[in-house]
């Protein structure tokens, strides 16, 4: 387990606790986009929206860094991200390159909320450099959920992401057009699209699923 992740009743270590997690959609509902509450809330229903051409974008391969890596660096308040599997991925810094991680301390630093649900958890080279950023033991909540095979990454509430990259360098990294994956996705800023996407993200962050989740044996945070 990388990181000082608390569980529920936990009160050591550095990892929020999922109690906290309500906390967030506070903040998150500043942003003016969309309000969500825990599972057996009401939900506020979002402005109807028009799809146009310009608010979607379809991005493949190589392009997943330059429109979902680089958009990660412009958040202001909050990022939520889904990924199946989470390896180390280096960005581009000047000449030479730095861990995503090192990104993400910085947001943090910055007050950006940062939520991570992951299916697996990461081999020792990761769990390693996380302990390197005090910043994320106390700024990023993460889940473990190994029914998650969703790649969701919404940002700031305003756009989002929803294709089949992971958190790795062949997924979403720098890695050569020669040596990465074949990867698709959609990239958008519709009211509806970040919408759903939230909601889905927030279902399983909340634990909406696990009373009859019939996977606990291989659960190793499971909350109902």
């Amino acid at each position: 387990m990388f990181g000082k992740k608390k569980k529920i009743k936990d009160t050591k270590g550095g990892m929020s606790p999922r109690s906290n997690r309500e906390s967030v959609k506070t903040r998150a509902a500043a942003a003016g986009r969309v309000r969500i509450h825990h599972q057996n809330a009401q939900r506020q229903a979002m402005p109807d929206s028009t799809p146009s051409p310009s608010e979607f974008l379809y991005i493949s391969n190589g392009a997943h860094y330059d429109q979902v890596i680089e958009r990660i660096k412009t958040v202001k308040k909050t990022l939520w991200i889904g990924t199946a599997d989470i390896k180390d991925l280096y960005v581009k810094d000047g000449r030479g390159t730095k861990p995503l991680l090192e990104v993400l301390s910085d947001l943090a630093k910055r007050g950006v909320e940062i939520r991570l649900i992951h299916a697996k958890e990461p081999g020792p080279a990761f769990r390693q450099d996380f302990d390197k950023y005090p910043a994320l033991i106390e700024g990023m909540e993460r889940v473990l959920c190994p029914r998650v095979h969703f790649k969701i990454i919404v940002f700031d509430l305003k756009a989002a992401y929803v294709g089949s990259a992971n958190l790795t360098g062949a997924g979403l990294g720098m890695k050569g057009e020669n040596t990465r994956n074949f990867e698709a996705g959609i990239l958008s800023t519709n009211r509806d699209f970040v919408k759903n996407a939230a909601e889905q993200f927030d279902n399983v962050w909340m634990g909406a699923h696990c009373k009859g989740c019939k996977r606990k044996e291989f659960c190793g945070d499971p909350i109902g």
